[in-house]
């Protein structure tokens, strides 16, 4: 008797695995492996992945502190990226998030997704923010403002200006290196774990901050954690030197006719990185679409205020 032949083993495998790598998507690349005998064989080699944490907050957690919302969170990350070396059928079932990113054999592009983002700012405020890391920062492009509103918009008779003025844009900008800098550290095992992996990028599904690892810098991360050399404070990897370089303004009126209120860019750099041409670059590289890149251009335009900061 002849066996009859799946229709999808007369595709290339290497047409196959291109399909799966646009996917992305877990839960779906798991579904495909129930397809067929050449699919279940192809969804492992799969290199780019895209993966969806949901909201994990520890129960005995009864503090706002910005670590442990951190910690609560991405420590499920962890543990869904690294599966245990000894599975037992009480802690891994068939479904199990660590089980199912272990049939993954080679990563090597890897998005991962928070439930939301971590700060917590006054009512009206917004901070948008993207950090590029090696063993430590890199550069960070940060992105705050109080609101958008449309020409029609009923607020002119409300106080425009920032309470506390530099000193809030300094906190601002702090808060958003510490929440970088705990998303970091806390990839570092993911890091260990896969050593194939060439990108790695941390967003939130509010679209608030992004950690990114290019291949250079998993390198520097694999190197600094194999050498013992990786430097920590409190769950969170130490923030070395830096400059900020801040530019602001009142009002920002964008070409169609919306207007942003209290803006500010900051653009930080270890107190070893480069002048204002490649801040220039960075920060268009962040925002570099839609209004908040017309808002950076704009702003990029302006006077700017230099401010260096100790490690911490």
């Amino acid at each position: 008797m002849i066996e009859a032949m799946d229709g999808f083993d007369r595709l290339p495998d290497s047409l196959i695995l291109l399909i799966f790598n646009s996917i992305s998507d877990i839960k779906a690349l798991i579904r495909c492996r129930s397809v067929s005998k050449s699919f279940n064989s192809l969804v492992p080699q799969t290199e780019s992945l895209s993966l969806k944490v949901d909201c994990v907050i520890s129960p005995e957690s009864d503090s706002d502190s910005l670590f442990t919302l951190f910690k609560s969170l991405l420590k499920s990350i962890h543990d869904l990226l690294k599966p245990d070396p000894k599975p037992t059928a009480r802690n891994q079932t068939q479904n199990s998030p660590a089980r199912i990113l272990s049939q993954f054999d080679r990563i090597r592009d890897l998005q991962i997704e928070l439930p939301a983002g971590d700060l917590k700012l006054e009512k009206g405020a917004v901070i948008k923010w993207r950090a590029e890391f090696g063993r430590s920062l890199k550069s960070c492009v940060i992105l705050g403002f109080r609101r958008v509103a449309n020409p029609e918009g009923d607020s002119a008779d409300e106080e425009i200006d920032f309470t506390g003025g530099l000193k809030t844009r300094v906190v601002w900008a702090i808060s958003a290196l510490i929440a970088a800098s705990a998303r970091h550290y806390l990839l570092n095992d993911v890091v260990k774990e896969h050593r194939e992996m060439e990108r790695l990028v941390l967003v939130d599904k509010e679209g608030e901050g992004t950690v990114a690892m290019e291949k250079e810098g998993l390198r520097e991360c694999r190197e600094a954690a194999r050498g013992g050399e990786w430097e920590e404070d409190g769950g969170r990897t130490v923030v070395p030197c830096v400059r900020m370089r801040m530019r602001h303004e009142q009002r920002v009126q964008l070409k169609d006719g919306v207007w942003m209120e209290g803006v500010t860019l900051v653009v930080v750099r270890p107190c070893s990185g480069g002048g204002d041409g490649e801040d220039a670059e960075l920060a268009l590289g962040a925002f570099g679409g839609g209004i908040y890149g017309e808002a950076v251009q704009v702003l990029l335009k302006n006077k700017s205020y230099l401010l260096e900061m100790n490690s911490f």
